[in-house]
């Protein structure tokens, strides 16, 4: 792809996923993905959002910056939801929680084939226990 193709490819995925569309986001993401530090495949993907989801109703990524070299792709996004579900353990505080999130993406046959990045999920815990990190 192209990075303008790249670039509206990224939108459209990020669109998928603040409308919580599993389906949508699975067509983005290659069966078989690889993830830094994290169970790989699609399915733990969409079983993660599906976690996020629950928890936060409306959880909605808003994008900061990205940059497109190649087949990769770097996001810096802003993540936040109110929380009203159970998540990692913390039962539901009503809290809104706001995060920052970098992601590394390497896109093959127009799908995610390798991911890392930071969700800091540390901060997000924080924010809905009210601790310091």
């Amino acid at each position: 792809m192209e990075p303008w193709e790249m670039r509206e490819w990224y939108a459209d995925y990020l669109d998928a996923c603040n409308r919580h569309d599993f389906d949508a986001i699975r067509s983005f993401v290659a069966p078989g993905v690889r993830r830094a530090h994290l169970p790989g495949g699609a399915d733990a993907w969409v079983s993660d959002m599906a976690d996020l989801f629950h928890a936060f109703p409306d959880w909605r990524w808003r994008r900061i910056q990205l940059v497109v070299e190649d087949d990769r792709l770097a996001a810096h996004l802003r993540g936040s939801g109110t929380h009203l579900g159970v998540f990692r353990g913390v039962a539901p505080t009503r809290r809104h929680a706001n995060v920052a999130q970098f992601a590394m993406y390497r896109v093959t046959n127009g799908r995610i084939a390798e991911f890392s990045g930071s969700a800091d999920e540390v901060e997000l815990l924080a924010q809905l226990t009210g601790t310091d990190r």
